[in-house]
């Protein structure tokens, strides 16, 4: 199963000019990924465009497709998560934070990200529980 970290909207054709070899490298890294020029540019472009308004997440690849993960942390969808957990606290965020190791900031990102997009970190949440409950069951 192969899970983005993005959804599909209405799209729009976009003209862009690239210099030979960028066009190279990417057309290479696409065809060793799988994908289509266009599908690699346009991940690039959503990605980026995420980066510039979450400055302290990247995305990583994993089993289930790409995620968003804090720079040098876990991912986005493990710090919603462990605040989930830690609910009943009195400040579940400095609970977390030394628990973590995490700073402030980073957990701050987490929940900014959640905010901008709370299906796909739910979605990544849900399907966490699922296979901790299918390995702990079977």
């Amino acid at each position: 199963m192969r899970t983005s970290c993005y959804s599909d909207n209405m799209s729009v054709n976009v003209s862009v000019r690239l210099d030979d070899q960028l066009a190279a490298q990417l057309r290479l890294r696409a065809r060793a990924a799988g994908e289509s020029l266009s599908d690699r540019l346009r991940r690039y472009a959503e990605e980026g465009t995420r980066r510039d308004e979450h400055p302290l997440v990247t995305f990583r690849d994993g089993p289930t497709g790409r995620r968003a993960g804090l720079i040098g942390g876990p991912d986005v969808w493990e710090v919603v998560m462990w605040l989930q957990e830690l609910a009943g606290e009195a400040d579940p965020a400095a609970t977390l934070a030394a628990e973590m190791e995490l700073r402030r900031p980073q957990i701050e990102a987490a929940l900014r990200y959640h905010d901008a997009y709370p299906d796909e970190i739910v979605t990544r949440i849900e399907l966490h529980r699922r296979e901790t409950a299918a390995t702990t069951t079977g």
